[in-house]
């Protein structure tokens, strides 16, 4: 059974970094694109970042543009974010997804797998 498993969150303080991960199993997501969507207390949840199967696109929503990095590590079938310069309204739960490699990466309906998320949670 495929699973994704998100680790990493916590409390940290604004101008704070941290790393999450999300690491796969069950199946290979070799061939899938992910991505990072996150959900704050009474808001939809939203796009974050995306990276193709390959690694060699990225994409992120302007809100973390220059401070947050996706990266992945295929042979470890892990994905991660790292967050840096945090500000108190990137608290969220974050969760990672993987989808097929076609279709936009904004679109979370395009999403087949999804983790439990991790808190996330900055404090001024």
């Amino acid at each position: 059974q495929a699973q994704l498993v998100e680790s990493g969150g916590g409390l940290v303080q604004a101008g704070g970094s941290l790393r999450l991960s999300c690491a796969a199993s069950g199946r290979t997501f070799n061939n899938y694109d992910m991505g990072w969507f996150r959900q704050a207390p009474g808001k939809e949840r939203e796009f974050v970042s995306a990276i193709n199967w390959s690694g060699g696109n990225t994409y992120y929503a302007d809100s973390v543009k220059g401070r947050f990095t996706i990266s992945r590590d295929n042979a470890k079938n892990t994905v991660y974010l790292q967050m840096n310069s945090l500000k108190p309204e990137d608290t969220a739960v974050y969760s990672c997804a993987a989808k097929p490699g076609i279709g936009s990466y904004y679109s979370l309906h395009l999403y087949r797998y999804w983790g439990q998320g991790t808190q996330v949670t900055v404090s001024s």
